[in-house]
């Protein structure tokens, strides 16, 4: 089943809890019962010094002990309550790599005596659990949902996922969800709603009858009043404690109409162009395509890559790039994701989660970029629309 912007999701929907709220001791044995549904785990765990997304066999793999400073510009962890998991922010990899691979085959082709044959590669659907994902990354693969969920090679991988979310209860510096729209707690789009409590055990919720039945085959204890109350107070507190804030205004008049502000100059000499806000962000989804050989021309590939709109190449057209100042690729960058997104998918294109901010290794801040803007008189009075 297909909703009406092309997400693939459950005959049950993904509207919010289908079941009431209990309680887990842990999470063994929901990993159990994830791969007893033939389901492939993957969720976060500590690599090289940051929270990365990988393979995992067992909970014990979860990131428990560990807490994330982050600033703009810096990204460090540090350790925390050993029987917590998930007191954590994003780490530089977002959801977007399962489900629109940095790197694809499209097809292939090896010379015969009669010609060329070539291969499509299809996307193979994998039954996977997504475990772990945030509320603002939940609202990002709605995102990539909107966007993408038409094509054929994203919508078969999507297909057969189930998304384990986990509410927010210690948000990070650069965290803005709420101003960006959202939230610490995740309200639609999963299958199975966690609440990580202080002493390690989780308040657990259905959203889908998918995720019901999996929950149906762990051990639980009902939750009480009191149990819920006290977890929603904590996704609430959440909510208060924010690194970050946007300006309180129509970001997409306030971008229209500083089209010439000298503040674009003034970004443009600390930005590198080096696309890391890109390649981190959990909604962009530009790629380019590209063709290889071997040396001997007897096979061929074409290969689908993501690309950034940061590339000098990015807006080459013929005779040379549209866009060939770094003031103007970061103007195309930020104007799109807090602007004309509206005018192409009707939201915005930034969920709040701060990666740009903090794996930008100049440290350049998109709240402060676009508090600097509302601080400025308008330098075009053109309706956007």
């Amino acid at each position: 089943m297909v909703t009406e912007h092309g997400s693939p999701t459950t005959d049950a929907g993904r509207d919010g809890p289908v079941d009431g709220p209990v309680l887990l001791s842990g999470l063994d044995d929901l990993f159990t019962a994830l791969h007893a549904d033939g389901r492939t785990i993957i969720g976060p765990a500590v690599r090289e010094h940051a929270i990365v997304l990988t393979e995992l066999g067992s909970a014990s793999q979860l990131p428990y002990g560990w807490q994330t400073e982050v600033e703009a510009g810096t990204y460090r962890l540090r350790r925390g309550d050993d029987r917590l998991a998930f007191t954590h922010t994003s780490g530089p990899q977002s959801w977007k790599q399962v489900l629109h691979p940095p790197r694809d085959l499209l097809w292939s082709a090896d010379r015969s005596e009669e010609g060329f044959r070539v291969t499509d590669q299809a996307a193979e659907p994998r039954r996977l659990a997504l475990f772990g994902v945030r509320s603002c990354d939940l609202r990002a693969i709605g995102v990539l949902d909107h966007v993408l969920g038409d094509g054929g090679r994203y919508a078969a991988r999507r297909a057969e996922i189930l998304i384990v979310a986990v509410n927010c209860t210690e948000p990070g510096g650069a965290c803005f969800c709420v101003s960006a729209g959202g939230g610490p707690g995740a309200e639609t789009g999963y299958d199975i709603g966690l609440t990580e409590r202080p002493d390690g055990t989780y308040l657990a919720s259905s959203g889908t009858a998918e995720g019901e039945a999996v929950l149906a085959q762990v051990p639980t204890a009902p939750a009480s009043a009191a149990d819920v109350t006290s977890a929603a107070d904590a996704v609430a507190s959440a909510a208060t404690r924010m690194g970050r804030t946007l300006p309180e205004v129509d970001l997409r008049t306030l971008l229209a109409g500083h089209r010439e502000d000298r503040q674009w100059d003034d970004v443009a000499e600390r930005c590198l162009t080096c696309g890391n806000c890109t390649m981190v962000c959990p909604t962009c989804f530009c790629t380019s395509v590209t063709d290889t050989t071997d040396l001997t021309g007897d096979h061929a590939e074409r290969w689908e890559t993501w690309e950034s709109c940061f590339d000098l190449d990015f807006s080459y057209l013929h005779g040379g790039p549209v866009r060939n100042s770094r003031a103007g690729r970061y103007r195309q960058w930020l104007t799109h994701k807090f602007g004309t997104w509206h005018d192409q998918f009707g939201e915005s294109g930034c969920v709040g989660c701060g990666r740009c901010i903090a794996w930008c290794p100049v440290g350049i801040d998109v709240t402060a970029e676009l508090h600097a803007l509302n601080t400025h008189p308008p330098t075009t009075t053109e309706d956007p629309r």
